[in-house]
C-alpha cells in the first residue's frame, strides 16, 4: 500500500473512533489536534499532529505551539515532545497518530509533573499602583459619599414597587401610549394631506 492509502485508511479510522469527542479536532485531512485533559484543568494540554507526504513512512510533525499551550513552559513542552518522538521512533511505519493521542492521555500526569500552573500569575495592580505612588501624597482624600435619599423618596419609591423591588408590569405602559398616539397623529395628517 503507497503512503497515500495508508493516510486515507486512517483517517477514516481516526474520523469513527473520535466521532462525537470534544477533545478531537480536524483541522485538515492531514492535520489534527487533541486536548489531554478536561475544560478547565489546569495541566491540560494541546497536542497538533500533522502528517507529512510520505507518512507513516516518515515521522509526522507534532506542535505543541498552539494558543491554548502559553501557560506551559517551553521546558515542559520540549519535555512532552521528546517523549512524543521517542514513541513516534518506536510506531515508525504504522498509522500512529491515533497511539500518539493515546500515549499522551495515558501519560499526561508524567508529562506535566513539572508544570505549576500557580507560579505564574500576574503581579496584582495594586502593588504596581503602590510601587509607583509616591510616598508624601495626601492622606485626606474626600470620599465619594453614597447619594441618600429622603423618607418621601424612599416612601415613594416604595410605592412604585411591589415588596421585591420590582415595578409592577404595566408601570410605562402611558409612555408606549402617548408614543402610538403620536404616531398615530402623524400618519392622520400625513394621510388627510394625501387625499387633498
Amino acid at each position: 500500500m503507497g503512503a497515500n492509502e495508508d493516510q486515507e485508511m486512517e483517517l477514516e479510522a481516526l474520523r469513527s473512533i473520535y466521532e462525537g469527542d470534544e477533545s478531537f479536532r480536524e483541522l485538515s485531512p492531514v492535520s489534527f489536534q487533541y486536548r489531554i485533559g478536561e475544560d478547565g484543568d489546569p495541566k491540560a494540554f494541546l497536542i497538533e499532529i500533522s502528517w507529512t507526504e510520505t507518512y507513516p513512512q516518515t515521522p509526522p510533525v507534532i506542535s505543541m505551539n498552539a494558543f491554548f499551550n502559553n501557560t506551559i513552559s517551553s521546558a515542559v513542552k520540549q519535555s512532552i515532545l521528546a517523549k512524543l518522538q521517542e514513541a513516534v521512533e518506536v510506531n515508525l511505519g504504522t498509522a500512529m497518530t491515533y497511539t500518539l493521542f493515546e500515549y499522551a492521555k495515558d501519560n499526561k500526569e508524567q508529562f506535566m509533573e513539572n508544570h505549576h500552573p500557580g507560579n505564574s500569575t500576574p503581579t496584582p495592580i495594586a502593588n504596581i499602583v503602590s510601587v509607583e505612588a509616591p510616598s508624601t501624597a495626601p492622606s485626606s482624600k474626600k470620599k465619594d459619599k453614597k447619594e441618600q435619599l429622603s423618607k418621601a423618596q424612599k416612601r415613594k419609591l416604595a410605592d412604585k414597587t411591589d415588596h421585591k423591588g420590582e415595578l409592577p408590569r404595566g408601570w410605562n405602559w402611558v409612555d408606549v401610549v402617548k408614543v402610538q398616539l403620536t404616531y398615530f397623529q402623524v400618519f392622520k395628517v400625513v394621510t388627510v394631506i394625501a387625499i387633498k
